[in-house]
């Protein structure tokens, strides 16, 4: 990746961190998650509005590092009008990105967590709000913890 790409994708990151889009509870949300990883006491909770199977509205609260702030609310604006069907390659998608570091051909958000993956103890982090938006989406009502994903 050339420095130019690294130094975009750092401030994707910073950004979304220092500023979350779409944070906050969600008064009109008809479904509610929580995750956490016990591992480094990251919380995030996502509420959504479906309006049938689209999400309609969605935001994220909680705290944690900021990888895993800034991927929440990254994911937020991702998911947003999304299927629970495209939200699941979504979701797909940014895995791959953070586990092998290898990002689409295009230039994409989703793609400033590719450097994650030199950090294993890391992807927990990046994930925990993504495993809570899609229990959020089965209605699972148990809490998301990335001990029982395999990341």
């Amino acid at each position: 990746m050339s420095a130019d790409l690294s130094e975009l994708y750092q401030q994707v990151i910073l950004d979304h961190n220092r500023r979350p889009r779409n944070r906050g509870k969600l008064p009109t949300a008809n479904r509610v998650a929580h995750g956490n990883n016990p591992s480094c006491g990251d919380e995030c909770s996502v509420h959504l509005r479906l309006d049938g199977d689209r999400i309609a509205e969605i935001t994220f609260d909680g705290s944690g590092c900021a990888i895993s702030q800034a991927s929440a609310s990254l994911m937020t604006t991702q998911l947003k009008g999304k299927t629970a069907a495209e939200a699941q390659k979504l979701y797909d998608e940014f895995h791959h990105i953070v586990t092998t570091g290898e990002a689409p051909a295009e230039i994409s958000d989703l793609a400033a967590f590719a450097g994650v993956h030199t950090f294993p103890a890391r992807i927990k982090c990046a994930t925990l709000g993504w495993h809570a938006a899609l229990n959020a989406l089965k209605g699972d009502p148990l809490p998301a913890t990335t001990e029982t994903h395999k990341d």
